[in-house]
């Protein structure tokens, strides 16, 4: 016999446990992300090696201020390699950077190139780098056109004639006074050229200052023409004219300076390495002269 009523309620059936099956892809993802990780790694790094050319060496006497991974070689502007290491040769005399090159300034490695630093730079003359008081100093070149090299000596500073076509000319003179290089040279007060270098002559009687006139004014200088230096002041003390004070310039004042003048009557064309006589001070007569030489166009 039943005890249970009609209708009393059914019993409950007990809660089954539900298992949940993890999915096939979350393992998988625990592998996929290293591994996604691991081909960008690798893109990086053959992107970052792909971009690089040739490794050179560049010896200074000084890398003040330099610094690897962060200073930069340009050319114009603009970055063709970086710094990567530094070290001394073995007699501490000088500075071997090792600097990595950009692909597309491969042909940069060639003998005939010319580095040097750029650091700032004030003086009477010229003010230069001074961006460099930010960045910090970098590597400058000037590419050669020989065969390709890998090992570099740096030079201090590039001659100003470095790159520049123009008249390369001598003058001659007892001493060499405020001459340097970069002095400017000037025509009826315009500046045409600079001085390059100063050196003895061969006998060691006289200071050769090696000049370079820029190629647009090169036709100025005739076998005739007179250079005097503009260094200094000329003071003239007359009894009817009181004193009369000549300056070539303000900069000729301060740093020195050259002039010149050609005379009226025609003479051949100064050729390059032409000899000239650097005389202490113009004569009148050649302040007269004003011969018409027609200039290239664009002056």
């Amino acid at each position: 016999m039943n005890d249970v009523p009609d209708d009393a309620p059914a019993p409950e059936e007990p809660p089954v446990a539900r298992i949940r099956r993890r999915r096939r892809w979350s393992a998988l993802l625990v592998w996929l992300v290293p591994l996604i990780a691991a081909v960008f790694a690798g893109y990086l790094l053959y992107s970052r090696l792909h971009e690089y050319g040739p490794t050179i060496t560049i010896m200074f006497r000084d890398a003040t201020g330099l610094k690897p991974g962060q200073s930069e070689i340009r050319y114009r502007g603009v970055v063709v390699g970086e710094l990567t290491a530094l070290e001394l040769t073995p007699d501490r005399a000088y500075v071997v950077l090792t600097a990595r090159l950009r692909r597309e300034a491969a042909d940069i490695a060639r003998t005939g190139s010319v580095f040097w630093v750029v650091r700032p730079e004030v003086g009477i003359e010229t003010v230069r780098g001074l961006t460099t008081v930010i960045t910090g100093p970098y590597i400058e070149v000037l590419p050669g056109s020989g065969v390709p090299k890998t090992e570099f000596i740096g030079v201090e500073r590039p001659s100003p004639a470095l790159g520049r076509p123009g008249l390369p000319i001598t003058l001659a003179s007892a001493q060499l006074g405020s001459l340097r290089p970069r002095t400017a040279v000037t025509y009826r007060g315009i500046e045409v050229g600079t001085v390059t270098t100063a050196t003895l002559s061969r006998d060691a009687t006289a200071a050769h200052v090696q000049v370079l006139i820029d190629s647009r004014y090169a036709r100025l200088v005739r076998i005739g023409s007179r250079f005097w230096s503009a260094s200094g002041v000329d003071v003239n003390v007359s009894l009817f004219k009181g004193v009369e004070i000549n300056v070539e310039s303000l900069r000729s004042l301060v740093a020195g300076g050259v002039a010149f003048a050609t005379p009226d009557a025609a003479s051949p064309p100064a050729k390059e390495g032409t000899l000239f006589v650097l005389h202490d001070k113009p004569q009148k007569e050649w302040l007269t002269w004003a011969p018409k030489i027609p200039l290239p166009a664009g002056n």
